[in-house]
């Protein structure tokens, strides 16, 4: 997949382009029918498919304070959007300057300056230009003076029933729920980090882990434990993770840390990707560390009988 991120300086258009546009931030179910969708009219069409994302959150700019936890980075959006098949993706920066455009003029003075529109691909429930003004039924009453297609999904239910929505993921991750969360993703909720040095405590309790770096702004699920699958260099684990303060310890700094099951070696410095597949229990401060190492021997019981299941 190719990124541009300065599409304003590009001589040329993107030719036979069928572009979706949103933050698709998490990429969960509903982003995928959309992406799907575009990829799917940009094939039948032998044109090229294209997604218009934007950094940062327009929230994150617009009203700060009530800007949401981010449940990806930019790397793992891209990622995913690639993964879905997606042939470019414009990196589009967010300002207070592109956020005055009106709808018209974001669609006759922005993306038909730049790019060869032949469909434009939306959720149901798009909103774009000042003060969120543009619909669905803006783009398709701008298309048909335009020149350009307009295909609408959605909205989109998880298996259960529930419909899928980027507020609503929150919620459930927010709650621990992980097994919802996982519904309307398609896949277990995952965070990425790179093994940094702690305090090697956990060595001492017979259970080492790793200590995982992360991004800031990332929404993380309630402090607990929890079992979860682990990828090394492409290589699927099972483990535990622990989120939270440590308190027995009097920790005061959030640390997330991951013991792997049935596993030797040395992770420093490398790149771990957690499947976060059910919480066991919340943080808990025991009365020693003999305490700790027997509930921690619990919680790897446990989660080798959730991770049974598969991740």
């Amino acid at each position: 997949m190719r990124v541009i991120r300065h599409l304003a300086r590009r001589a040329e258009r993107l030719p036979g382009s069928v572009l979706t546009l949103g933050n698709f931030d998490g990429a969960h179910l509903g982003h995928q029918a959309i992406v799907h969708r575009a990829v799917a009219r940009a094939r039948e069409t032998a044109g090229v498919a294209v997604a218009l994302t934007f950094e940062p959150h327009p929230v994150a700019v617009l009203a700060p304070a009530h800007a949401p936890l981010m449940l990806q980075t930019l790397h793992d959006r891209l990622a995913s959007l690639a993964g879905l098949g997606i042939d470019v993706t414009v990196v589009q920066r967010f300002t207070r300057a592109f956020a005055a455009l009106d709808p018209e003029a974001f669609v006759r003075d922005f993306l038909l300056r730049h790019v060869e529109l032949a469909y434009v691909v939306v959720g149901y429930n798009v909103n774009f230009g000042r003060d969120r003004a543009g619909t669905s039924e803006t783009l398709r009453a701008l298309g048909a003076r335009l020149g350009f297609g307009v295909e609408v999904v959605g909205p989109v239910a998880a298996g259960d029933g529930e419909q899928v929505s980027s507020t609503r993921l929150r919620t459930l991750l927010q709650a621990g729920d992980m097994p919802r969360a996982r519904a309307l993703l398609g896949r277990s909720y995952a965070l990425r980090g790179r093994v940094v040095v702690g305090d090697r405590r956990g060595r001492t309790l017979g259970f080492p882990t790793a200590n995982l770096h992360l991004r800031a702004g990332l929404l993380l699920p309630p402090d607990g434990v929890y079992a979860v699958g682990v990828e090394v260099d492409g290589r699927a684990h099972e483990g535990v993770l622990n989120i939270g303060v440590r308190p027995t310890f009097a920790g005061g700094r959030r640390t997330i840390e991951v013991h792997l099951l049935d596993f030797s070696g040395d992770l420093y410095r490398r790149w771990l990707v957690v499947k976060l597949i059910e919480r066991l229990r919340g943080e808990e401060a025991f009365s020693g560390p003999e305490a700790l190492r027997a509930a921690i021997a619990r919680d790897v019981e446990r989660a080798r009988r959730v991770l049974g299941g598969g991740s």
